[in-house]
């Protein structure tokens, strides 16, 4: 379990680095300049996102032949590492706009969980979720991943953030996903029958 929340923790960290959420956290942090009501709601968000991305993940390890588990662990993480590559832009101002009237929490927890649906952390919780066959620790993981990523830039702004070398974390973050989906496809066929069984 303690090997999971440390897998999904720094493989979400490293990914977080200059992604959209982050960059929506560092606007919000500017324009509401709260960051206690900010850091709450991208924990409520994070939460309940990931759980959703966990469980289908979960749900993906549990069904799938091992053969078929190990092509869509191989494709994910590759896939992944590659898209690391392209950096991200903060667009989602209308957006900010619209929600703010509702409070700095509520307006946080709904753009950040909109921001999640199909990011790159998103998909990440899935494809790791799907490669450990658990729910529980990975969002544990991916939650403090987030948190060690975005909580910095909330409370420091962008002074903070323009000390963070994007390109070599974004970088390491694709050699680290393209490595997953390495040992994935090099993997035994029954080290990946294992992973198909649910965690107990």
């Amino acid at each position: 379990m303690l090997e999971t929340i440390l897998l999904s923790t720094g493989a979400i960290a490293l990914s977080e680095i200059g992604d959209k959420t982050q960059l929506l956290a560092l606007a919000l942090a500017a324009r509401y300049r709260k960051p206690v009501p900010i850091v709450l709601g991208i924990i409520a968000a994070t939460l309940f996102n990931h759980f959703i991305a966990a469980a289908l993940g979960y749900w993906i390890n549990s069904w799938l032949t091992p053969a078929v588990l190990r092509w869509v662990l191989v494709v994910s993480f590759i896939g992944m590492g590659l898209w690391m590559l392209i950096p991200d832009k903060d667009d989602d101002d209308d957006s900010r706009n619209k929600w703010g009237k509702y409070g700095v929490f509520a307006a946080t927890l709904v753009l950040f969980f909109l921001a999640e649906m199909g990011d790159k952390t998103q998909l990440a919780t899935i494809a790791i979720a799907a490669k450990v066959g658990a729910v529980v620790p990975v969002v544990m993981g991916t939650t403090v991943g987030m948190l060690l990523a975005d909580a910095p830039v909330v409370f420091l702004g962008d002074r903070f953030s323009r000390k963070i070398p994007m390109k070599p974390v974004h970088v390491i973050a694709a050699l680290v996903f393209i490595g997953f989906g390495t040992a994935a496809l090099f993997s035994d066929p029954a080290a990946v029958a294992g992973l198909s069984a649910p965690a107990s």
